[in-house]
């Protein structure tokens, strides 16, 4: 068991929500190996500033419930920034043993700055009805646009992070548009936009790149969505499933 209890927080659009899973059964598959894990209640949209707050709040919550003092963050897509947001920002430095990232858009996205290009009372029109649409999801805050320009390319630095918090960061890439119907239209889109950066549909490997960068989660195509066990395949599940487990297994050698 890691010394200090896990919590998976999610990125944008998919979350907690009817027989939606942020993260599938990967904090199932960890709670059944011994580790005591949690998964964030973030917005689906909420700004990064936004969600920084909702996460330090739960956060604190499970500190007190487990009676420890701090906890090992495993943050997907721009649950990473929201977690570096509330680390840097939010003095929660103290209460944050790990920070694991897996592909997030540390340097951007280019979907999100293509989608930037449109002009901007269509991109206005577009965020009131997926603001709405969050609203009924139970998003406390939702902020589409603004999460649009939190995202494009070269608006995230590598913002300075306590070296009291071990950062380690993960991949993945996705090979042919073919391999993920969910994430074969935002990949096409990639690869028309920079057809010589390796992709998982939305974050290229170099913006995944984050303090001790540990390579692809797997060596198989794996797409954005699929390494948070979204209509992944069985044959690739368990791999999925163990790449996690390995993971806080790691943690755990380490003293986290």
């Amino acid at each position: 068991m890691t010394k200090y209890p896990i919590i998976l927080v999610h990125g944008i659009a998919i979350k907690d929500i009817w027989f939606i899973r942020s993260f599938g059964n990967i904090d199932k598959h960890l709670i059944n190996h011994g580790y005591i894990t949690y998964t964030s209640k973030n917005d689906g949209f909420g700004s990064t500033k936004n969600n920084a707050q909702l996460l330090k709040s739960q956060i604190l919550n499970i500190l007190k419930k487990e009676n420890t003092n701090k906890v090992n963050i495993i943050a997907h897509s721009k649950g990473g920034l929201d977690s570096k947001e509330m680390i840097i920002h939010l003095e929660m430095e103290d209460h944050v043993a790990s920070l694991t990232t897996i592909s997030t858009p540390h340097k951007g996205s280019p979907i999100a700055s293509f989608i930037l290009k449109f002009p901007k009372p269509i991109l206005k029109f577009s965020s009131f009805w997926v603001n709405l649409w969050y609203r009924n999801f139970k998003d406390k805050s939702p902020d589409c646009y603004t999460v649009c320009e939190e995202l494009k390319e070269g608006i995230n630095s590598d913002d300075q992070i306590s070296e009291k918090v071990y950062c380690q960061s993960y991949s993945t890439i996705m090979k042919k548009s073919k391999d993920d119907i969910v994430m074969s239209i935002p990949h096409v889109l990639s690869q028309k936009i920079d057809k010589d950066k390796e992709t998982d549909g939305i974050v290229p490997v170099e913006s995944s790149k984050f303090k001790n960068y540990r390579g692809n989660c797997l060596d198989e195509s794996v797409s954005h969505s699929e390494i948070v066990d979204f209509l992944v395949k069985k044959n690739k599940k368990e791999k999925i499933y163990n790449f996690y487990l390995n993971l806080v297994k790691d943690l755990e050698d380490r003293g986290f």
